[in-house]
């Protein structure tokens, strides 16, 4: 005969895997189902955005490109778009899919979600430059329109990304300037950066290596199936034209072109000498330049570089009175004027205490 206590045990047991795995919402058989629903939506919606960008640049999307860029097989995604044909999101041409009415919609909010989530990352966190793109990968799916309009508000509605790409509107506006890539630009007319592809990764990641930031004016010198060659902020650059084509211009108007000789960089002031800071480079962004900003390095201010540690990096430069310490790379980015006249020097220090 059985013991009633050893029952009462194995009983409190089984209704507690019982628990554990279907407890209203929160079970593991109701949260391992949740995940099922979230992964397939992702999936949609990651869909959804492959055919709006093959739409956008003129390709015809297919399954097989569409299984290739979410890495998934052929038959998984044929099962899928029929799913989403059935949801009135895309429409069928012979074999080839396309988005209807509600999909694009519906595309332009996940590109939207993105694209503010980038921004966000690049001026108000610390993150890497090449870490935008990969956080927002998932974030973009987490966003509901209306969470996606108060990120916009909290960033006064910008128009662009920090990779010179379009923000949708909330009403589904989307516009598309026309611009050159690299390779594709006259020789030797001044132009603006305006775009950076931020895919693939490798790419991008070889773009921000090279220094290379939406706003830089370039001067293409040469262009070669072996090499583009180009000039910007005093350095010369040579890329491939695959990593080159990633970079898109507008040109810029005689008129409106910076002389390349109007200004220099912190990180060759010598010591004991001063400079005017003429402003802050578009490559820094977030907290370091907010940072900057704090500490006073704003156009006009005096900056002398005072010491420098017996390693060569940090120096010490004084700033508003003060004795900062910037790395190389920190000086980098701050835009200086040399040659500054002592009765100028006089006058600003005056103005900034």
């Amino acid at each position: 005969m059985t013991d009633p206590l050893t029952n009462l045990v194995i009983t409190a047991i089984v209704a507690a895997i019982g628990l554990w795995l279907f407890w209203p919402d929160k079970g593991m058989f109701w949260r391992w189902q949740s995940a099922r629903q979230m992964t397939r939506r992702v999936l949609i919606e990651d869909a959804l955005k492959h055919i709006h960008h093959y739409e956008n640049q003129g390709h015809t999307p297919t399954v097989q490109s569409i299984a290739g860029a979410l890495n998934s097989a052929v038959d998984e995604m044929a099962e899928l778009l029929t799913d989403m044909q059935a949801r009135d999101l895309i429409k069928f041409e012979g074999d080839r899919p396309g988005l209807t009415s509600q999909g694009r919609d519906y595309a332009l909010h996940i590109i939207r979600a993105h694209r503010l989530w980038e921004r966000y990352l690049a001026d108000k966190t610390g993150y890497a430059e090449t870490e935008w793109h990969s956080q927002s990968e998932w974030r973009e799916h987490e966003l509901s329109p209306a969470d996606a309009d108060a990120l916009s508000a909290e960033l006064d509605n910008p128009c662009f990304d920090p990779h010179g790409d379009p923000i949708p509107t909330a009403a589904g506006d989307l516009i598309l300037p026309e611009r050159y890539t690299l390779p594709n630009f006259a020789l030797n007319q001044p132009a603006q950066i305006v775009h950076l592809e931020d895919e693939p990764e490798a790419v991008y990641a070889q773009l921000v290596a090279e220094g290379v930031h939406l706003g830089m004016r370039v001067l293409v010198t040469e262009i070669a199936p072996q090499r583009v060659r180009f000039w910007a902020n005093g350095d010369e650059h040579v890329l491939a034209p695959i990593v080159a084509a990633n970079i898109s211009v507008e040109p810029v108007c005689p008129d409106e072109e910076v002389k390349t000789d109007s200004f220099d960089r912190l990180s060759h002031l010598k010591l004991g000498k001063t400079a005017q800071v003429v402003g802050i480079s578009q490559a820094c962004r977030g907290v370091e330049r907010r940072r900057f900003m704090d500490l006073g390095i704003v156009p006009g201010t005096i900056i002398k570089a005072e010491m420098v540690s017996p390693s060569g990096d940090p120096t010490a430069y004084r700033i508003r009175g003060a004795l900062i310490g910037l790395r190389k790379e920190q000086a980098d980015l701050i835009n200086v004027r040399f040659d500054v006249e002592p009765t100028l020097n006089k006058k600003l220090e005056l103005e900034a205490i």
